[in-house]
C-alpha cells in the first residue's frame, strides 16, 4: 500500500493497536445530565453498575488498544476516574484483558476545551504516532484497524468518524463530497440549516502532524479571542476553513449519545437487549431462557443473589424483559421489575414497581413506590407506604442523596444531591439554598 509523503506512519508498516494511543478528553460539566453529574464526573457517571466509560475502554481493548490517557480537567473528574481505573490494573483483571492495559492523566493543567486537552497530552506524552480522540459520554462499536486503514488510504491529517442520524438537533454535523473529505462542518446547526444527516460522533483520528497544526498562529488567536479550542465549535472548523485534508469514515457499527437522561435510558434499554456485542453477559444470568442477571461472586453476596433467584423462580418477585440487579441487594417479595438495573447494595421494598428505570447504587425504596421512566441516584431514600405510596415518573431525575417523602408524586423534575424533598412536583428543577 503507497503512503503519501505528507502522512504520518503508525510506528512501522503494519498495524499495531498497541501502539495506538487514545485520549479521552474528560472536562465538560455535562450540564445535560445534571443533576446526575452535579459532583460526579460524566465519564464516571454508573450505567449497568460500571462507570460509563467503562463500555469504550472495553470496546478497544478488546480490539488490542493498550495505552489510554483520561484528558481530566477539574477536581472532580480526576478524583472520579483515578481513584476507579488508576492505572488500569484493575480494569484488566475485570475483564480478564492480556497484556493489561496502562492509562495515565493530563498533566495538571487547565485546558480550554476538548481539541485544548488532546494538544496538552500529546506534547506532554511526545506523542509521535497517530491519536485516537474519543468522547467520554459515548457507547460505540467501531472496527478500529477499518478505521486506520481508511485514515491511511485518505493521507488524512484528521479522520472524524460520523454517523447517519434522522435528527440533528443539538449535534455537530459534518457535509462530505463523493472521496468522503469533510466539505464544511457545523456544530450544532437549527436542523434548517443542517448541511446534511452525518453527526458527529466524537471520535476522531489524526494524524502525529497535527501537532503542528496546533501550534499555527490561527489555532493561538481562537485561543485568544474565544478563550476555548472545542472540536466541534472551534479546531474542526478551522481545519476545514485551511483545506486541510479532514475526511469522514461512515459508522457502520452502533453509537450511543448518552448525554441526556433521556438518551441514557434509551442506551441502557439497547444495552440491556444485547445492543452492545462487546458486552451481552453482564454476570449472574440467571438461566439461558430469560435476560436476567443477579450479580454477586462472594460468600456473602452469593447468600442476597440466591435469595432473589429463589423469589424470582416461585413467582414472589416478577420480572418482565431485560433486568440486571447487583450485588448484595435485597427485593422483597410483591415487587414488580421491568427493562431496568438495580445497582449494588440497593434495597426495594413490598410490592415496588420499576419499569424502564435506572436505580443506581446504596439506594432504599420502599413500599409500594412506583419508579417508571426515570433515574434515581446514589444514596437515595424513596419513602413510602401503603397508604402514602411516592411515585417517580416522565423522565425525573433524583440527585445523589436525596430524601423523598412518603407520598410524593415526583414527574419530569429534576432533584439537586442533598435535599430532603415533600410534596407533588411537575416539570420543576429542585436546588438547595
Amino acid at each position: 500500500m503507497f503512503l503519501g509523503s505528507r502522512y504520518g506512519p503508525l510506528v512501522g508498516d503494519d498495524y499495531f493497536p498497541e501502539r495506538l494511543r487514545v485520549i479521552i478528553p474528560v472536562g465538560g460539566k455535562a450540564t445535560r445530565l445534571l443533576p446526575l453529574t452535579a459532583e460526579t464526573s460524566k465519564a464516571a457517571l454508573r450505567l449497568l453498575n460500571r462507570p460509563l466509560v467503562e463500555f469504550s475502554l472495553l470496546s478497544l481493548a478488546r480490539q488490542g488498544i493498550r495505552n489510554f490517557i483520561f484528558g481530566v480537567k477539574g477536581y472532580t473528574n480526576y478524583r472520579d476516574l483515578c481513584d476507579y481505573f488508576g492505572s488500569g490494573h484493575g480494569f484488566s483483571i475485570r475483564y480478564n484483558i492480556k497484556p493489561r492495559i496502562h492509562i495515565k492523566y493530563q498533566p495538571n493543567i487547565k485546558d480550554l476545551g476538548s481539541a485544548d486537552s488532546t494538544r496538552i497530552n500529546m506534547e506532554y506524552y511526545d506523542i509521535g504516532s497517530p491519536v485516537f480522540a474519543v468522547q467520554g459520554d459515548n457507547i460505540f462499536e467501531i472496527d478500529i484497524k477499518d478505521l486506520i486503514k481508511f485514515h491511511r488510504e485518505k493521507e488524512a491529517m484528521m479522520t472524524i468518524v460520523l454517523r447517519k442520524v434522522e435528527n440533528v438537533e443539538g449535534l455537530g454535523i459534518a457535509d462530505i463530497d463523493k472521496n468522503n473529505r469533510i466539505k464544511c462542518f457545523v456544530e450544532k446547526p437549527p436542523p434548517k440549516d443542517a448541511p446534511s444527516n452525518l453527526a458527529n460522533t466524537g471520535l476522531y483520528v489524526m494524524s502525529p502532524k497535527i501537532r503542528k497544526i496546533f501550534k499555527e498562529k490561527g489555532v493561538k488567536k481562537i485561543i485568544e479571542t474565544k478563550n476555548r479550542l472545542d472540536f466541534g465549535y472551534d479546531f474542526i472548523p478551522y481545519l476545514t476553513d485551511s483545506k486541510l485534508p479532514i475526511y469522514g469514515y461512515i459508522l457502520k457499527g452502533k453509537w450511543f449519545d448518552v448525554g441526556t437522561p433521556n438518551n441514557y435510558l434509551k442506551a441502557m434499554n439497547n444495552l440491556l437487549h444485547g445492543g452492545f456485542n462487546m458486552l451481552k453477559d453482564f454476570g449472574g444470568r440467571i438461566d439461558e431462557k430469560r435476560q436476567i442477571w443477579v450479580q454477586g461472586e462472594s460468600q456473602d453476596s452469593a447468600k442476597r443473589r440466591q435469595e432473589i433467584i429463589r423469589k424470582v423462580k416461585q413467582g414472589k418477585i416478577e420480572i418482565e424483559g431485560a433486568v440486571v440487579i447487583g450485588r448484595h441487594c435485597l427485593i422483597e417479595e410483591g415487587a414488580k421489575i421491568v427493562n431496568s438495573c438495580i445497582d449494588n447494595f440497593s434495597r426495594i421494598g413490598k410490592g415496588v414497581k420499576i419499569e424502564n428505570s435506572a436505580i443506581l447504587d446504596r439506594t432504599i425504596i420502599e413500599d409500594n413506590a412506583v419508579i417508571s421512566n426515570s433515574i434515581v441516584g446514589r444514596h437515595v431514600t424513596i419513602l413510602s407506604n401503603n397508604k402514602k405510596p411516592t411515585k417517580v415518573n416522565s423522565i425525573s431525575v433524583i440527585g445523589d442523596n436525596v430524601v423523598i417523602e412518603e407520598g410524593c408524586n415526583i414527574s419530569a423534575t429534576k432533584i439537586y444531591p442533598h435535599q430532603k424533598v415533600r410534596g407533588n412536583f411537575e416539570n420543576q428543577v429542585l436546588m438547595s439554598n
